[in-house]
């Protein structure tokens, strides 16, 4: 059976792929296809119960009527793909294009049918078309579209400023007029590349300009295809790289300039880049060292470059010695040592590699900075053979120095002891006269007679002082405490245009003899008055410090270790390098002749160093001088320091004393002060002498005052002779030099009592005083 034409009609605009609306003269809706339900979103026969005006947006439905009244009271021509907007049941607008025709139909009604069709694909389609050619056309780079057989299609204003050819030249004409002809046959394998779908990345080649010149570009080429995917040319986007290599021309200028050969390394290990230096240290040839393998030059190998990146450009390979640049790893270049470099020729060199990653384009690439460091090497090997010259240098010196003391000694001793004597004689001698004469002028001379061996008394014990041949008492004592006991004499004694000054921090014991320490201050603080002529200020403080190995003094050679600091300091005149230098050397004076002995600090630097410290000096001159000292600390409890007040009898009360003395004078003398002190007194010349009369007077002897140093026997053997058989017997030694036979290393011990030479006789009496009733209290 065949359709009724109404019913084919039907068919035909309800699958029409347009929207269809029938609408009267009123502009009610009769027919609606499908198309035009899904185009306004209305349900299957819902536009028929509606007004055209229901479908134009709220703003324009007003003026729809008198719109579509005047249009079908006029000619009413069809009108074709008018724009207009319509309004979807959501209340969306959107862009349609109408087509509209007036018909009367039989009974004389006036029907509108209008064809819409939705424009907002069309309409997006056409933008992205304006927008990409717009793109096309303000591009930079040279944009060209061709056949499969290499006509223009295309050329925009890039390509005009590019190759110099207006478009008008160029479109309908072979490309080949810019592709220089060696380059031709390249041209067409790409063309039949991209024919079965290829496309070209970025490639480099050349085109001719129309000047006649030839520029080197990067080209990517690209299929063109048409609406249904059909490829029908190509499209080549070209750019010119004359700058870009002239850029690179410059890079590489500062490459060739650094001092340090440069390798570029991709990951797999071949190089990619290369300066002069690198050509030169390695001994081959740009392209050659292109060629070549990494690890044929760098037998030791490099980080790879994921290690790199992966620690912010900072790895460490193993095998190797690390040289740390700084505990900041976003500045600390990774470098390593014992590295080394393969030449040419085979021959090896010892280098320093600085290693950094980089993201070139996508591609990881390590780059290593290669330094020959043969000459630096020799350089420190050279600088440590200095630097041992100058330590055995050093050590000889310090020998030196030290045997110099041994001499000084030796010397110092055998003066001590018979230059002891004679100030004893003469000191005693001179206080017989002052004690006989009391008041007359016999008097006054034998004062100053004394006063003259005291002075040569004084200068005997500084020589040996220096010279560590002192005999000292150490014990544990607290420096503070020294400086409060001298601190009083010295505002006394160094005058009211000094301003003294004293710190003391807590510090915890050391080992000394106090005496010895009280003489330190008051030679450094004498010293700094005599720098003041016109007035200044003295500090003496105090401090616990630590010394280790980077410490000044630990260079010097003093074990590391807490130590006890005091330091004296002065405003004066302060000392010049070659005076600093010599200030320690015994009879060094910068004072006038006759105003100083030289021995001042000569003496601070043997107590000092026999008590196992050091003394350094640190002086400008018009600035003043420091003098620091560094005392070890001792574990021992410090002791009082005050000399137990004597006992005001000293009287022998008739006990009996066998004086041994070699010298006669000084034997004489010493007899006379005993007698007159109520002893009984026996005396020897010698040791076999003094051993003939304890036996004959066994029993009776009380006391052995014996000299040390005597011909024959020493004062140590006898009085172990004697109270080996007479063990009650008490002993007290007298000399001016009894370091090496009654001490060790200088420190006497607890148990021996000694009488330093020259003696006055109130001091005679009081040590043997002392010694009868030693232990008995």
């Amino acid at each position: 059976m065949v359709p009724t034409t109404d019913a084919l009609t039907g068919v035909l605009v309800d699958e029409a792929p347009d929207a269809v609306i029938v609408s009267r003269a009123d502009g009610a809706i009769v027919i609606a296809n499908r198309r035009a339900h899904e185009m306004f979103g209305y349900e299957p026969g819902r536009l028929l119960e509606l007004s055209v005006d229901d479908l134009v947006p709220h703003e324009v439905r007003a003026r729809h009527p008198g719109h579509r009244a005047g249009y079908l009271a006029g000619q009413h021509p069809p009108l074709r793909r008018l724009p207009l907007s319509g309004l979807r049941s959501d209340g969306q607008v959107f862009p349609v294009e109408i087509s509209l025709a007036a018909v009367t139909v039989p009974g004389g009604d006036l029907l509108v049918a209008s064809v819409l069709r939705d424009d907002t694909r069309h309409r997006e389609a056409e933008e992205a078309r304006s927008l990409l050619a717009s793109v096309v056309q303000s591009s930079h780079d040279a944009i060209v579209t061709t056949d499969l057989d290499g006509v223009v299609l295309t050329w925009n204003p890039g390509a005009e400023l590019l190759y110099g050819y207006p478009a008008a030249k160029m479109v309908g004409r072979p490309i080949d007029r810019i592709v220089p002809p060696e380059r031709r046959v390249d041209e067409e394998e790409i063309r039949t590349l991209v024919r079965i779908g290829g496309r070209m990345d970025r490639y480099r080649t050349a085109r001719v300009h129309a000047d006649g010149s030839v520029l080197p570009v990067s080209v990517q080429v690209s299929p063109l295809r048409d609406p249904v995917g059909t490829i029908v040319g190509m499209a080549t986007t070209a750019r010119d790289t004359s700058e870009r290599e002239r850029a690179e021309a410059q890079v590489q200028a500062v490459l060739d300039a650094a001092p340090d050969a440069l390798l570029g390394v991709d990951e797999l290990g071949a190089i990619a880049l290369v300066n002069a230096e690198a050509e030169r240290l390695f001994g081959l040839p740009r392209y050659d060292l292109v060629q070549t393998g990494v690890s044929r030059l760098l037998p030791d190998g490099l980080p790879p470059a994921a290690a790199m990146l992966r620690t912010r450009g900072d790895s460490t390979p193993l095998d190797t010695e690390r040289i740390d640049g700084g505990d900041d790893p976003a500045t600390a270049a990774p470098r390593w040592a014992t590295r080394t470099a393969r030449r040419r020729d085979g021959s090896e060199l010892p280098v320093e590699i600085s290693c950094s990653a980089l993201d070139a384009d996508g591609r990881i690439i390590v780059v290593a900075a290669i330094r020959d460091i043969t000459d630096r090497l020799a350089a420190e090997a050279e600088q440590q053979a200095l630097r041992d010259e100058a330590e055995q240098q050093r050590i000889e010196a310090r020998l030196q120095r030290t045997q110099r003391l041994e001499s000084l000694g030796q010397l110092a001793g055998g003066v001590a002891h018979d230059f002891n004597n004679l100030l004893a004689v003469i000191l005693n001698y001179a206080s017989f006269i002052a004690e006989d004469a009391p008041g007359t002028a016999f008097a006054r001379d034998a004062e100053q007679i004394a006063r003259a061996a005291r002075r040569g008394s004084d200068l005997t014990h500084q020589l040996l002082a220096f010279a560590r041949r002192e005999v000292i008492r150490p014990r544990a004592l607290d420096v503070n405490t020294i400086v409060a006991e001298v601190e009083q004499m010295l505002r006394r004694s160094i005058g009211e245009h000094i301003t003294l000054t004293t710190r003391t921090a807590p510090v915890p014991p050391v080992m000394a003899d106090p005496g010895q320490l009280e003489q330190v201050l008051i030679n450094l603080a004498v010293n700094a008055r005599d720098a003041m002529p016109s007035g200044g200020a003295v500090t003496i403080d105090t401090a616990e410090v630590r010394v280790d190995a980077d410490h000044p003094a630990a260079r010097a050679g003093l074990e590391p270790g807490p130590y006890v600091r005091i330091r004296v300091s002065d405003t004066g005149t302060g000392m010049p390098r070659d005076v600093i230098d010599k200030a320690f050397d015994p009879f060094f004076t910068t004072k006038p002749s006759g105003q100083g002995t030289g021995l001042g600090l000569a003496t601070v630097y043997g107590i000092v160093t026999q008590a196992g410290g050091t003394v350094q000096i640190y002086s400008e001159p018009g600035y003043g001088t420091t003098i620091t000292i560094l005392l070890p600390v001792t574990d021992a409890v410090a002791e009082d320091t005050r000399p137990s007040t004597p006992s005001g009898d000293h009287s022998g009360r008739g006990a009996t004393v066998l004086v041994v003395e070699d010298e006669t004078a000084l034997r004489e003398v010493t007899e006379r002060i005993l007698r007159r002190g109520g002893y009984t007194v026996l005396t020897a010349t010698d040791g076999l002498d003094a051993l003939r009369i304890s036996r004959t007077h066994e029993g009776t002897i009380d006391v052995l005052l014996t000299d040390v140093i005597m011909p024959g026997m020493l004062g140590k053997d006898l009085a172990e002779a004697i109270t080996g058989t007479r063990p009650g017997i008490r002993v007290l030694f007298m000399s001016g030099y009894a370091q090496p036979v009654l001490t060790t290393h200088g420190t006497l011990a607890a148990d021996v009592h000694l009488l330093e030479k020259p003696f006055t006789g109130a001091e005679l009496l009081q040590a043997l005083h002392a010694t009868r009733h030693a232990g008995r209290d």
